[in-house]
């Protein structure tokens, strides 16, 4: 859509430009009312739900409106001719406009207008946002002396009776908790309570109830990009800071669940009250994927995992001796569902980060590895929806896979994954490769 509009608006400027240049004449009455049209236009759209209204739009809505005032205000002053008409004027204008439309248009550009994936189930989804603080815990980040809060999103049925099983969401590194909304939606609607956190600090971004607004640490930032480079840390250095990064995220999610677990107790919102507290399953993106993995082994009322696409920290160990990640070699008891996309498939026998990923096989009572064969690792969230030109620019490079396919075949997967850990329902068939050959 903004591309559209962009292309269409610059063929206007263009052609009008043209046309002054060629009957040397500024026709100012005619740009006048051209721009009036315009916007009046672009609120018809948008009152039509034709263009949806959202914060990619403010800057054009703005621009529109200023430029339609102008012109009004020319037509009631009945300034036809102000100036006299000079062809370089006419250029430089067209030019400067041009400039003004790319930018005004950026945000549509850059966060395109997207059709949520599909949403298969029979409920209607509500949701609410949370801010929870830590009576046991300090924040680290901060020379405050405040006591940490955590945001959790919730995604839950509306109008439901009965209870239904808890999942809760970490996302990857400096991701955000909406990261996977379409998934959580997708759940939701079949049955599922879904609290998504914002790790404060390692979120790219977090709001909570009373406004207060955390970035993500440019310490941690600097750190995580540094293990993914040569020569900056050792191996047992690297080994220290995902411990650390493990630590914070686990104590979240452990705090987060221990909270309305105490909710559901006590507490007589609708929202508490619907979930079965003896059916929880954990699942993340990247660095969230590894702390579900790692809360998996830790909690015993955790009945399912799902990893999208992370290596499984808690079941590495440093070995000195050969400077390298070992698996632990320990059973791992609770279902396991590993997702992948190429970024990660194609390292799982290389590199000592991912050894664990292929011992789990063996050291699981139950797991399943999921492919999706051409998709890269922001694929499998829903960042390539609202900004294809971010995730390309993050994941250096377009994905081959088809964007909805990728999306809503991973989010069916993970609900017949939960379905049959949580609920009992069927059995799971889901596991090998996935793409463009199954579209």
């Amino acid at each position: 859509m903004g591309t559209l509009i962009l292309f269409i608006a610059l063929i206007i400027e263009i052609s009008f430009a043209t046309y002054c240049i060629v009957t040397k004449n500024n026709h100012n009455k005619v740009r006048n009312w051209a721009r009036i049209a315009i916007f009046i236009a672009f609120v018809i759209l948008t009152l039509s739900s034709v263009i949806v209204w959202s914060f990619r739009w403010f800057l054009l809505a703005i621009l529109l409106l200023i430029l339609a005032i102008i012109a009004s205000v020319s037509l009631i002053r009945n300034k036809v001719n102000a100036k006299e008409y000079k062809t370089s004027r006419m250029i430089k204008q067209a030019i400067m406009m041009t400039f003004i439309l790319v930018f005004v248009l950026s945000p549509v550009l850059i966060f395109p207008q997207y059709t949520m994936p599909k949403v298969t189930g029979e409920y209607e989804v509500a949701t609410a946002t949370y801010t929870f603080t830590d009576e046991n815990r300090i924040e680290q980040f901060t020379d405050t002396g405040n006591n940490r809060f955590v945001n959790v999103e919730f995604s839950y049925p509306d109008n439901a009776d009965g209870t239904y099983p808890l999942l809760v969401f970490s996302h990857g590194a400096y991701g955000i908790a909406s990261s996977n909304s379409s998934t959580y939606t997708e759940l939701a609607s079949h049955g599922y309570v879904v609290a998504s956190i914002d790790h404060p600090y390692h979120s790219f971004y977090t709001v909570s109830d009373d406004g207060k607004d955390v970035m993500v640490s440019t310490e941690y930032f600097r750190e995580f990009s540094n293990t993914n480079k040569e020569g900056i840390y050792t191996a047992e250095e690297t080994y220290g800071l995902r411990q650390e990064w493990m630590k914070l995220r686990t104590d979240d999610m452990n705090f987060v669940i221990d909270t309305i677990l105490t909710q559901s107790e006590s507490n007589s919102n609708t929202m508490y009250q619907l979930i079965n507290t003896d059916k929880i399953g954990v699942f993340g993106h990247s660095m969230g994927g590894a702390a579900s993995v790692w809360l998996g082994r830790e909690r015993d009322d955790v009945s399912a995992v799902v990893n999208i696409d992370a290596p499984l920290f808690s079941e590495l160990r440093y070995n000195k001796e050969i400077d390298a990640f070992v698996p632990s070699g320990e059973a791992y008891t609770t279902p396991l569902l590993n997702i992948y996309s190429d970024d990660v498939w194609r390292q799982l026998d290389t590199i000592s980060t991912y050894a664990a990923n292929k011992a789990i096989e063996k050291n699981a009572i139950e797991s399943y590895d999921v492919h999706f064969q051409g998709a890269k690792h922001l694929s499998l969230t829903d960042l390539p929806l609202f900004s294809p030109v971010l995730a390309n620019i993050l994941q250096e490079g377009k994905a081959d896979i088809d964007t909805y396919y990728c999306i809503e075949t991973q989010n069916k997967i993970i609900l017949e994954f939960f379905d049959y850990a949580l609920k009992g329902i069927g059995s799971f068939t889901s596991e090998g490769t996935y793409g463009s050959s199954n579209i």
